[in-house]
């Protein structure tokens, strides 16, 4: 597979990035949306410092203060001391997390100016205040039981909700006045209950919830880039859910299957992990996957990958993939099917040279995967 093709795959991803990026999303909201006084800001997620520099390069020193809690290393750019910054744990919450949940919790009764509140995918770990007789021990194994179930993010999160003080709408029962809820959607459904655990969705309470940017945005993005580039599209409108190594073999077979052209799938898999998991996402699992249907194709190549810039627990985004992956991995010493049994797929794609790193990329709207068939 040319280089050529592999680059145009890379520069589709970036574009869909750039069209749900935080600080943009934030600021064109804002400047459309005047707020009528100088809010406190809370910004909460993976894309809480994207979504926090949005809100400033609109309001500029026009708020009343400032909280930003998000992922260890993904705090990025300078902000004004009265900005708050906590970097706590994800996926696996940890004492930072607590700190965090505590910090919200105050923060949110204090002051007088209405709440804005940036939301983004991550914030069920990132900050965490359990209910009484519950402790740090207690969430780490429920979180390390659902990462390892292979259950969807809606179902994680309704047990999540039963644990804390926070989640589903239990912030919302602290406010003393109205909120802004600006939210980046990680979810199939786009549904604000389920967005960070829903913790300003609450009955009776005046908040307005507005979703920035979600996974079809992105997916639009790509579509009119290769549409401007003279290629046939093929776009998927369901979300896709499921076992990562199962949809990667299908969706694999349907481009081999279909005519020429970028397929566009946007959603997030699942992966049900053995005892001991090796190392890789579902991201990677899924184009692993895909790559043993395609191998020994010179027509095919397929990239799957987070938008948040990360894709399980190390720093790779995803995975590119084409016919020649398994033959590169297989070169040196590595056995794709016994990887993909033993959820260690990031180690094949590494020896294979087919993995993606983006750092932070200041949004979160699931994953994308994009083949391209070239004849």
């Amino acid at each position: 597979m040319s280089v050529e093709a592999r680059r145009l795959l890379l520069e589709l991803y970036r574009a869909a990035l750039e069209r749900v990026d935080g600080r943009r999303c934030v600021a064109e909201f804002l400047r459309s949306h005047p707020l009528d006084t100088p809010p406190r800001i809370l910004a909460l997620g993976k894309a809480a410092p994207a979504m926090m520099h949005g809100a400033l390069d609109v309001l500029d020193e026009g708020f009343e203060s400032a909280l930003l809690v998000t992922r260890h290393g993904y705090l990025q750019g300078r902000f004004p001391g009265r900005v708050h910054c906590i970097e706590s744990g994800h996926p696996l919450p940890d004492a930072d997390s607590l700190r965090a949940g505590e910090a919200i919790w105050s923060f949110v009764a204090e002051g007088e100016g209405p709440l804005l509140m940036l939301l983004s995918g991550g914030a069920s770990a990132l900050a965490e205040r359990p209910i009484e007789g519950v402790g740090l021990d207690d969430l780490l194994r429920l979180n390390e039981r659902l990462l390892a179930s292979g259950e969807d993010i809606a179902e994680m999160n309704r047990q999540r909700r039963r644990l804390s003080t926070l989640k589903g709408g239990g912030l919302a029962r602290r406010l003393k006045g109205a909120a802004l809820n600006l939210m980046i959607s990680d979810v199939p459904g786009d549904a604000p209950a389920v967005i960070g655990s829903g913790p300003l969705v609450a009955d009776g309470a005046p908040i307005e919830h507005h979703i920035i940017a979600r996974n079809a945005d992105a997916r639009a993005a790509v579509s009119a880039m290769a549409r401007e580039m003279g290629l046939a599209v093929h776009e998927h409108a369901d979300i896709f859910q499921g076992e990562a190594a199962e949809l990667g073999e299908r969706f694999a077979r349907e481009l081999i299957d279909g005519p020429p052209g970028l397929y566009i799938w946007g959603g997030e898999s699942t992966v049900t992990l053995p005892d001991a998991p090796g190392r890789g996402g579902r991201s990677q699992q899924l184009a692993l996957a895909a790559a043993t249907v395609i191998a020994g194709r010179d027509d095919c190549l397929l990239l799957a990958a987070g938008t948040d810039g990360s894709d399980g627990p190390g720093d790779d985004a995803g995975a590119l993939v084409d016919g020649g992956t398994i033959g590169r991995g297989a070169e040196e010493g590595m056995d794709a099917l016994d990887c993909l049994r033993r959820a260690d797929s990031g180690a094949f794609l590494a020896e294979s040279s087919d993995l993606i790193q983006t750092g932070p990329t200041g949004t979160n709207v699931m994953d994308l995967v994009l083949a391209l068939k070239t004849v």
